[in-house]
């Protein structure tokens, strides 16, 4: 991945920032700092971004090569995904 690409992770990545410099990950509130609408805005706009690939990676799953344990030779484990990837986006385009 190019370091300059823009990566949209949930909270389960708050140390991801460290890494890569471009992640964005919606801001966390607690008890006592709750989120201003600013950081609410930020955060319903993070999510409608986000659920696209979510959906995108739960049509990738339905596959049962990708959803479960790959047991086939290691250097296919890309070609596999990718032509699961080539898969849904032909379904994807038949739909649209």
């Amino acid at each position: 991945m190019h370091p300059d690409t823009e990566v949209l992770v949930d909270l389960g990545y708050l140390g991801i920032k460290k890494i890569r410099k471009n992640a964005q990950i919606p801001f966390k509130s607690s008890k006592h700092h709750p989120l201003t609408k600013k950081q609410k805005r930020f955060n319903k706009q993070h999510s409608q971004r986000r659920i696209k690939i979510e959906n995108i990676i739960r049509k990738c799953k339905i596959f049962k090569i990708v959803q479960q344990t790959y047991r086939g030779k290691h250097k296919n484990y890309g070609l596999v995904w990718n032509v699961v990837a080539g898969l849904v986006n032909f379904k994807n385009d038949k739909i649209n």
